[in-house]
């Protein structure tokens, strides 16, 4: 069965980290994170291939990190210096020949 299941999310204050994690049940080359705050489209935060290769948005470049550990099929999103524009859920995605797979969300809210 797929799954991509999410941990990590949570309440802390403006300039504070958070380390979110996804597990999946399956080896694919691409994954990556979204997110979706209220009343937003989903967009792209960071995504990983399994060689490492990384992309990130903009607005996280800097203070988001990407990671994988490919033994574990787990992918990792280090976010530190917070900011109160960065709330919102967080989705883990695969990327495979077949779809995409997403996880099912974590909240992360960052307060001011």
């Amino acid at each position: 069965q797929v799954q991509l299941v999410e941990s990590g999310g949570g309440l802390v204050q403006a300039g504070g980290s958070l380390r979110l994690s996804c597990a999946a049940s399956f080896s694919t080359n691409i994954m990556a994170w979204y997110r979706q705050a209220p009343r937003k489209q989903r967009e792209l935060v960071a995504r990983i291939t399994r060689g490492g290769s990384t992309d990130y948005a903009d607005s996280v470049k800097g203070r988001f990190t990407i990671s994988r550990d490919n033994s574990k099929n787990t992918v990792f999103l280090q976010m530190n210096t917070l900011k109160p524009e960065d709330t919102a859920v967080y989705y883990c995605n695969a990327a495979t020949s077949g779809g995409d797979y997403w996880g099912q969300g974590t909240q992360v809210t960052v307060s001011s």
